[in-house]
């Protein structure tokens, strides 16, 4: 099927933005005849029509904003609706939260049910098994602003905000390394998803930068609680097993040193762990875990504020260029290492 021909189309192709072109469309008289003229030739010539959902949006603004997230109970993310909603509510702004659990068809769903709802702009961070992101196209079609935050796709026309992943890898992997652990293992993400290539990537170098080779078989694909404690035992069994451990997130940290202490094996003493989120849990376990904070909170304060900022339509005359913000991550040093 062939894509409906947008204003965000035309604006692009003669360099204008979105709200100009949407003014010359209805004869606005701040808008000159000649960029009147050229703005209604070529929506004659690419086949433009207007989208009577996107009108009804614009029209009549709802002041809700749709949040689509993996999960809720995860502590990365809570932390990111309490930034979100404080940044919302302060603007008289409300937010409807969908959970996808990870699944993709309850994302498409989700989506859905964002149009139905006809929210004013929509916060995205989507789910391990999406690949194939339509749905989200379909958003950006009907001229709904659409920000990405935590796990975001470069191949959509919409603003990211993401945590420096490689970065917070390469502190966490520099520090184990730093401690006197030579052979460190990762438990990582999916690498279809951007935070778990970068974090794969940090990891790569700091192991890179002290002269360490790359050994893949250290490389676990283990980013749950049960996933990572599975495979933990299976590491850890062996007898030259790795000293160090670097988690994708402090859940999967918390299993290695749970499932280690299970083997008899002690925490800093025989193997050392760092996890990824700083959540409560990290600063609760036994022992402490040291883990990478990414800022969930000002993560999604900025991620909303940029959402707003796209909703005030300014009309200025430049085309529509996404934008991405990275927030810094910080370790934090605690028992486990």
């Amino acid at each position: 099927m062939k894509r409906q021909i947008t204003i965000k189309d035309i604006a692009n192709k003669l360099g204008l933005s979105t709200s100009t072109v949407s003014r010359a469309l209805k004869d606005h008289p701040d808008i000159s005849p000649k960029t009147r003229t050229a703005v209604k030739e070529l929506a004659g010539l690419l086949g433009y029509r207007p989208n009577r959902i996107a009108l009804n949006l614009r029209n009549n603004s709802t002041r809700t904003i749709g949040l689509i997230i993996p999960e809720i109970e995860h502590y990365f993310f809570s932390a990111i609706i309490n930034g979100i909603e404080e940044v919302a509510y302060k603007n008289d702004y409300s937010v409807m939260v969908f959970q996808s659990n990870e699944s993709y068809k309850r994302e498409v769903i989700n989506t859905q049910a964002v149009l139905t709802n006809r929210v004013d702009g929509v916060l995205v961070s989507f789910s391990k098994e999406t690949k194939d992101f339509s749905h989200f196209q379909k958003l950006i079609d009907n001229e709904i602003p659409v920000v990405f935050f935590d796990r975001v796709i470069d191949e959509l026309p919409a603003d990211q905000v993401v945590a420096d992943d490689y970065q917070g890898a390469f502190l966490a992997v520099n520090h184990l390394i730093e401690k006197g652990c030579p052979r460190v293992a990762h438990f990582a993400a999916p690498q279809h998803l951007a935070i778990g290539k970068s974090r794969l990537s940090g990891y790569h170098d700091a192991l890179l930068k002290h002269n360490i080779p790359f050994d893949q078989s250290l490389v676990v694909l283990a980013d749950t609680f049960e996933t990572a404690r599975k495979a933990a035992h299976e590491i850890l069994r062996k007898p030259n097993h790795p000293t160090g451990f670097f988690a994708v997130n402090d859940m999967s940290a918390i299993a290695i040193i749970k499932e280690a202490r299970l083997l008899g094996l002690r925490v800093p003493e025989d193997i050392r762990v760092v996890g990824f989120e700083n959540s409560k849990s990290a600063a609760i376990c036994e022992p402490e875990l040291t883990t990478v904070d990414q800022f969930g909170f000002e993560l999604g304060r900025e991620a909303c504020l940029m959402l707003l900022k796209r909703l005030k339509n300014d009309a200025d005359d430049e085309p529509f260029k996404p934008v991405r913000k990275v927030i810094k991550t910080r370790l934090v040093v605690r028992s486990s290492t």
